[in-house]
């Protein structure tokens, strides 16, 4: 039994003493080293009994063996099956009790799964895995589901999204209804139902964002199993495949600023604007961008014009794109390695929607990159599956910075960018050369999926950098 020097003031006041007349009670100080503690509280015995049968308890009481403190019971404690009326938890000391507000269903096995809301009262020591199950009938179900949950577009998991039961079927009931089972995932995206009765099931899986289990916005996260789920028949584990369906959120680029594009003030009325240049210098693999603080109204492509070397020779070969924003526009040409150019953009060429605009002829001077910027790269991937369409994704942080459709399981580049890689195997169904989300509502549409591949590469500048890597499969 853990003993803390703060308790010890307390049985001083049980023993009838006085702690400004005793001496072994007047001055308390906690203890001065000794061994930490890193045990969680021990559950002694429950009433009623664990597993018991034929249950019509309103309340069911924990006893551990150390002070205990229990932490965001509504939203750790889960009851299966799930109440319409929470449970309310009370915690006192070393005890603690759960009062049923919801009726029980007859002939039901319930467990209470408390997560990790119960700890130690000093350290904080979490007891995990406690579960206490009880029956209304005389026997208690033994079927389960389990299955894992990924998240599609990038092959990770997210431990903080719930999986859900329901019995209806209609589509709507997953934003209507509460489940009749939640579940939890471990670190490795994996659940489990146990307990269950033999009946058929539809299967889901959300990120609760507003403590309500039920899917009612399409920037939530979400994965729904294709076909319904039999207990009685259902013996393999099932994947689901979370994925967000709007996919509108905002995910333009940070760029930077040039020199030209510092000086503004809101009552300025010259265009403000970004552009892709980092460090004065422009990658070869990639287009010239500008970012626009506002949509673009008016464009005078003619007032752009790109010069190469310092006798300023005309570029003729390049294209301008403005994008479906109007806030990006983008500028393509065969770049020159090593290379000086100056874009020069004219007065009056670009205005925005609110009529703010170049207001002078400027000037924007950059160099290209070398040859020995960059680093070539030769990939060998084993256990490839061509019938997938496989893309080959290169990764940095959570964006997408290079995708390659392969043609087979070698990959060769002679110039590629330097630096840190997570690869990733985008299984693309459609063909378009990205991930594309899934939809529930009407057509029951899955998710592309995106396998990522354990090992991490690095790209050296000016090197031939080979990799042979495991693709995997699900």
């Amino acid at each position: 039994m853990k003993q803390h020097w703060f308790i010890a003031g307390l049985l001083c006041f049980a023993s009838g003493l006085s702690l400004l007349m005793s001496p072994g009670c007047a001055n308390i100080v906690p203890p001065q080293g000794g061994p930490l503690d890193t045990l969680p509280p021990v559950l002694l015995h429950v009433t009623p009994g664990d597993s018991s049968t034929r249950f019509t308890s309103k309340k069911i009481d924990f006893y551990f063996d150390e002070y205990i403190d229990v932490q965001d019971p509504q939203a750790q404690l889960l009851v299966s099956p799930y109440p319409t009326v929470s449970p309310i938890v009370d915690a006192r000391l070393r005890d603690l009790s759960v009062r049923l507000k919801d009726s029980l269903l007859p002939n039901t096995t319930y467990t209470i799964d408390f997560g990790n809301s119960i700890r130690d009262f000093t350290e904080g020591n979490i007891a995990k895995g406690i579960r206490y199950i009880f029956s209304t009938g005389n026997y208690f179900d033994s079927l389960e589901i389990k299955g894992q949950v990924i998240l599609a577009q990038t092959g990770k998991t997210d431990s903080t999204l719930i999986v859900m039961l329901h019995t209806d079927p209609e589509d709507s009931a997953v934003y209507k209804k509460k489940p009749v089972y939640i579940a939890r995932l471990d670190k490795e995206g994996r659940f489990g139902f146990q307990h269950l009765p033999a009946q058929t099931f539809y299967l889901y899986a959300l990120k609760d964002q507003s403590g309500m289990p039920r899917y009612n916005d399409k920037k939530q996260l979400f994965a729904f199993a294709q076909a319904s789920v039999n207990t009685i028949r259902q013996k393999d584990s099932i994947t689901l495949y979370a994925f967000v369906a709007d996919q509108t959120a905002d995910n333009t680029l940070s760029l930077a600023t040039p020199e030209s594009a510092t000086k503004t003030t809101d009552t300025d009325k010259r265009l403000k604007y970004q552009t892709s240049i980092q460090n004065n210098q422009q990658d070869i693999l990639l287009p010239f961008q500008f970012q626009f603080e506002n949509r673009i109204q008016q464009l005078n492509s003619s007032g752009i014009r790109l010069y190469r070397d310092s006798t300023y020779t005309p570029v003729d070969s390049f294209q301008l794109k403005l994008d479906t924003t109007g806030r990006q526009l983008t500028l393509t040409t065969n770049w020159e390695k090593g290379q000086s150019y100056h874009l020069v953009l004219t007065k009056g060429a670009a205005a925005d929607t609110l009529g703010k605009q170049w207001i002078k002829t400027d000037t924007i001077s950059f160099t290209t990159k070398r040859s020995t910027d960059y680093g070539k790269i030769k990939i060998r991937l084993r256990n490839l599956d061509m019938s997938q369409q496989p893309v080959l994704q290169f990764v940095q942080g959570e964006r997408v910075v290079k995708a390659v459709r392969l043609t087979g399981p070698l990959y060769e580049e002679g110039l590629f960018y330097p630096g840190e890689y997570q690869l990733r195997i985008l299984l693309d169904k459609n063909e378009n050369g990205s991930w594309d989300t899934g939809s529930f509502y009407g057509d029951r549409k899955q998710p592309e999926q995106v396998i990522p591949l354990e090992k991490r590469i690095s790209i050296k500048a000016n090197w031939l950098n080979e990799y042979e890597l495991e693709t995997g499969s699900r």
